[in-house]
């Protein structure tokens, strides 16, 4: 039978039977035979990806958003606060109504005694209203999960409804059998209803003081959490009938200061505290007697109303005087779990974005509850600081450079409570930051050395730089040392470009830093010699405008072909290395550490056709030069062998603490020079900012729009409000959250 011909064998493969089982068949056993070379092969590249995984070696799988600087710890989750479901205001006897509208004494019999049985009662029913709230949490989560569910209860409250009205909620059930009103609902009626005059606020302080009456103090705190919450009810703002109790605004200031003033002496005495007692003992002593049940509902009405005073006031002088006073109180905050967590909260926002005093006052707070709470609060402490400094220090400028150097030395500071859980903590984040600078290198993704070069970075780096700075003669810190050393020579390494050079200047301080304070010797010669290899412009070029290295870790292009820049590594590499050689100035190894320097710089100074920059060389050489000779005469003069580590240690100590060498005096001589050429700087960057702000004054339009007592402010989230009974102006600005 002949071969089919073209047409013949397409037809075949088309529609005839037999030709098609034939490539079923085939088709079966090619993907059979495949199924398990697939097999195989998925099982090797999933022994591959653990391997390398195992290794550190995942570049594709690292995820940036996990090289976070503030990753390293875990977000805290705010602690539930302790609010009830009520208002806040304690609950008054009215059968104790000791004032009346012309501000006389009426009825004073009460005592004392009656009023802690009505505290433990009290205590009791906040206990079933938190139980109650537990309870009606997991009915709401329960109906999200059953919709048949909520429209059966929905069914169920409105077959109920007729009885909650006849019932629960009748005239007759507001007040109890003794005519006093349920404290659920009618505390909060009756201190808003009663209008707290002068003259009555003034016997009530009287009767404070004198006779530490408990009734009294209660319509003091009430009135003072209608002082703090002004502005913030959902009733009326400015009308005076509704103004939460408060008749003027003579009344609302003074009942603030009294209480800020004079709130923690009197809890003190009452409770028979020692005012020099700092202790969180003494509160927990005090837990389980009659006095702290019948005063604990009252320091926990002042702390709540005064730590939301300090969350709305934006007056600073306002919120440095209510910390200082309220930083007398600290120990009373250990009844109050939630309350001291949102105290450290306010502190450590007042502290990052305050200035001046209220940045004092507030890093005093978180300070002191460092000291008094210990292991409790410090790590909490530490951590909010410390992202908090993070967050802050993502753009710098001349301006808050200095609010950052605050920043820096106050948190170094509170590390010296517990320099040993200090010094893990820094662990953590350094090799966080060895993490990024590691995949930085290894990448050279735009992202992640976009993160490396940037103020948040280096920023993090001075901080822990500082620490070990502060910390490593007192205490075993050479792991810490080690690592970040690795990170700085990594940074300079990433960024070796002339654009690069504050950075690279900052590295190197860094590292001389850290040599002069832990005596270890770091070699930063090669890095500072380096910088004088940049050629970017003509030797002749053009003076360029000034520019302030402090706030920026890039140059613009332009200003590298300026005789600015020049001017700037010539005196930076002398500067550097004259910091370096002054801290081994007058060790025995001193000759051979400056060998190769000298070298390299008399190579500079035979290349370069700028006689200024020839003069400062020539000077920094012969000043190296006689150093050299200097030891060299001195260690020939010695018996000892270079074995006998004591005695090498022990060489020139004398000439060193007296410090009359010449290399000594023009270091000296090189850092008065640099600290004064810094200051004129400065004043020039600082006049030049001030003249561009009055520009920008002048080419605002006339028109512009001024912001009343009653307008709020939507992109500032502020509103302006002001109690004035029409015959004294004075205002409380209050921010809105």
């Amino acid at each position: 039978m002949g071969k089919l011909g073209k047409k013949a064998r397409k037809f075949a493969k088309k529609n005839l039977q037999s030709v098609l089982k034939r490539k079923r068949k085939l088709k079966s056993m090619f993907k059979k035979k495949g199924s398990k070379i697939d097999e195989q092969d998925e099982a090797e590249n999933l022994e591959e990806e653990k391997i390398s995984k195992s290794n550190g070696r995942d570049l594709v799988g690292e995820n940036i958003e996990d090289a976070a600087l503030d990753a390293v710890f875990s977000d805290e989750s705010d602690v539930v606060e302790d609010d009830s479901e009520s208002d806040g205001y304690l609950s008054e006897d009215s059968g104790c109504a000791y004032l009346d509208e012309n501000g006389s004494e009426s009825n004073q019999d009460d005592t004392n005694v009656d009023y802690i049985g009505a505290c433990e009662l009290s205590v009791q029913n906040r206990e079933i209203l938190l139980e109650l709230a537990g309870e009606r949490k997991k009915l709401e989560r329960l109906e999200k999960k059953d919709p048949e569910f909520s429209k059966f209860l929905e069914n169920y409250e409105n077959g109920l409804g007729k009885l909650r009205d006849e019932e629960n909620f009748s005239d007759e059930d507001n007040t109890s059998d003794d005519g006093t009103q349920n404290p659920s609902k009618g505390s909060a009626i009756l201190s808003k209803d009663k209008l707290l005059t002068s003259s009555a606020l003034d016997t009530l302080c009287q009767l404070v003081r004198k006779q530490h009456s408990i009734p009294a103090l209660t319509s003091l705190l009430n009135g003072y959490r209608a002082a703090c919450h002004y502005g913030t009810e959902p009733s009326g703002l400015l009308d005076v009938d509704s103004c939460c109790g408060l008749q003027d605004s003579k009344t609302f200031s003074k009942i603030l200061i009294f209480m800020l003033q004079e709130a923690d002496n009197i809890f003190r005495e009452m409770l028979g505290i020692s005012c020099s007692s700092c202790k969180k003992e003494t509160i927990l002593e005090l837990k389980n007697t009659l006095k702290w049940n019948a005063m604990k509902p009252l320091i926990k009405s002042y702390l709540r109303s005064t730590l939301f005073l300090l969350n709305q006031v934006t007056d600073s002088e306002i919120l440095a005087f209510s910390l200082v006073q309220l930083r007398a109180s600290i120990i009373f905050f250990a009844a109050f779990r939630p309350l001291l967590h949102r105290l450290i909260k306010i502190a450590v926002h007042l502290w990052v974005t305050g200035e001046g005093c209220l940045a004092s006052h507030s890093f005093l707070v978180i300070r002191d509850v460092a000291s008094v709470f210990r292991s409790d609060c410090f790590d909490s402490c530490l951590i909010k600081t410390y992202k908090a400094f993070i967050g802050h220090c993502k753009f710098v400028d001349p301006v808050s450079s200095k609010h950052m150097q605050f920043l820096r030395n106050s948190f170094i500071e509170l590390c010296s409570q517990d320099v040993q859980n200090s010094s893990s903590k820094a662990m953590v984040c350094v090799e966080q930051l060895a993490k990024i600078l590691q995949m930085g290198l290894r990448t050279k993704k735009k992202e992640v050395v976009k993160r490396i070069c940037s103020w948040q970075y280096t920023n993090c780096i001075d901080l822990w730089v500082s620490f070990i700075s502060a910390y490593i003669q007192d205490y075993d810190l050479k792991p810490l040392l080690y690592t970040i050393i690795q990170i700085i020579n990594g940074v300079a390494v990433l960024f070796p470009g002339p654009r690069y050079l504050p950075l690279r200047l900052q590295c190197i301080q860094w590292l001389n830093n850290l040599s002069s304070s832990s005596g270890v010797f770091i070699p930063v010669a090669s890095l500072a010699l380096d910088i004088l290899e940049y050629k970017t412009g003509k030797d002749n070029g053009k003076p360029g405008k000034d520019f302030n290295f402090s706030s920026s870790v890039k140059l613009p292009k332009h200003w590298l072909k300026s005789r600015n820049f020049q001017e700037k590594c010539v005196s930076s590499v002398i500067e550097l290395l004259a910091m370096h050689f002054a801290k081994w100035s007058y060790h025995i190894t001193f000759p051979e550490l400056a060998t190769i320097p000298l070298i390299r710089l008399r190579k500079f100074n035979e290349t370069t056709t700028i006689e200024s920059f020839r003069r400062v060389v020539k000077r920094f050489i012969e000043q190296v030069e006689q150093n050299i000779e200097f030891v060299q005469r001195k260690r020939d003069e010695v018996a000892f062998s270079p074995k006998d580590h004591q005695s090498v240690e022990s060489f020139l100590q004398f000439e060193k603490s007296s410090a009359n060498t010449p290399f000594t005096q023009y270091y000296k001589s090189i850092m008065e020079k640099a600290a004064s050429r810094n200051l004129v700087m400065n004043q020039k960057i600082s006049s030049m900012l001030q003249k561009k702000s009055k520009r920008k004054k002048q080419l605002l339009p006339n028109n512009t729009l001024h912001v009343g007592a009653n307008d709020e402010v939507s992109e500032e989230r502020k509103v302006d409000l002001s109690i004035d009974d029409g015959r004294d102006g004075k205002r409380v600005k209050k921010r809105k959250t």
